[in-house]
């Protein structure tokens, strides 16, 4: 048997439970990890709440992000085996003990990255990974919002940027503890975000012209005002709707500079395994080469899953939650 968190109806923090059920399992190429590390993420919550983009099937375990060790192996899987430190991006099953894996979504950890820091970079790196590069077409030399710069996928949004080639890098958060951590990773400009000018400051951060790229994942009046901080050709690129509110506004504002939206969902770069693994090699490269620095903001014990959601919801996390059964 193995401790697990599941949830058996929709609703807040608290319909998290520790259960004990049955250790996974392993199917023709599966293997089974124990995991070391899991990753928290705004995606669970929307799960937690029947509010994900895709319908979230009960009982649920959540957790897509999990680090850790194989203990046990199918006899037809090849590229692993028993004692190998890996790392991968799964449909759910992250909150708990052990989890059998297909070996096809496994990636070996570098010995330069602990379990953390593997765990940790999965969900949020391979999102600003590819929002900048497959969604955002990003160029040398262009100019990037970044929205919640403190924020999981806002921490790595930003050195990304920086490491791609980005010319300005400017991110917006909350408060001044956010904004100078947003600066220390590499921003050019920080705003905060809670003033009602913030998109003219961006405007004046460009000489009027804004930028070519906007990472926005809040939704409506955050939407509505990064639209107007594009440049001509640009592209604003959603990626969630932490607000919970539904954005309308007249499309005809894109013709007006030659803009576009942009809709960004990991589950599809998950489906194209050399894209998804390709990109998880680079990210770990980067971390164990100390070019790409994780802003892991707290550990906690997998029995805290229901207070890890309660602060994630609150806006009180800096950086990245991890949870470490």
């Amino acid at each position: 048997m193995m401790k697990a968190i599941q949830f058996h109806k929709y609703g807040k923090p608290e319909v998290l439970k520790v259960v004990d059920i049955p250790i996974p399992s392993i199917k023709k190429g599966h293997v089974l990890v124990q995991i070391k590390a899991a990753g928290v993420n705004f995606a669970d919550t929307a799960r937690r709440y029947g509010q994900y983009l895709e319908k979230t099937p009960l009982p649920y375990i959540p957790g897509a992000e999990v680090s850790g060790v194989i203990t046990e192996a199918s006899p037809d899987v090849t590229d692993f085996m028993v004692g190998d430190r890996v790392v991968a991006l799964t449909n759910h099953g992250g909150y708990a003990e052990y989890i059998s894996i297909h070996e096809s979504q496994l990636v070996p950890i570098p010995d330069q990255v602990d379990f953390n820091e593997a765990a940790a970079i999965l969900g949020q790196g391979v999102s600003a990974y590819h929002i900048l590069k497959t969604s955002g077409q990003m160029k040398q030399g262009e100019s990037v919002l970044v929205h919640a710069a403190a924020g999981g996928v806002g921490t790595l949004a930003v050195q990304l940027a920086k490491i791609m080639g980005a010319g300005k890098v400017i991110a917006t958060a909350s408060n001044f503890e956010k904004l100078e951590l947003a600066s220390s990773l590499g921003a050019d400009t920080v705003i905060n975000y809670t003033e009602e000018d913030w998109h003219k400051q961006v405007l004046s951060n460009t000489d009027g012209k804004g930028v070519d790229i906007v990472l926005e994942m809040v939704g409506g009046d955050i939407f509505k005002n990064s639209l107007k901080c594009l440049s001509i050709n640009g592209r604003l690129v959603i990626y969630g709707r932490a607000g919970g509110q539904v954005t309308e506004f007249d499309p005809a504002i894109l013709m007006q500079r030659n803009v576009s939206v942009v809709g960004f969902w990991l589950v599809h770069i998950l489906k194209e395994t050399k894209l998804y693994k390709e990109s998880v090699k680079e990210l770990l490269s980067y971390i164990g080469q100390r070019k790409l620095k994780l802003i892991i903001g707290k550990t906690m014990q997998l029995e805290d899953a229901e207070k890890a959601h309660q602060l994630i919801e609150g806006r009180k996390t800096i950086g990245k939650l991890v949870l470490n059964p």
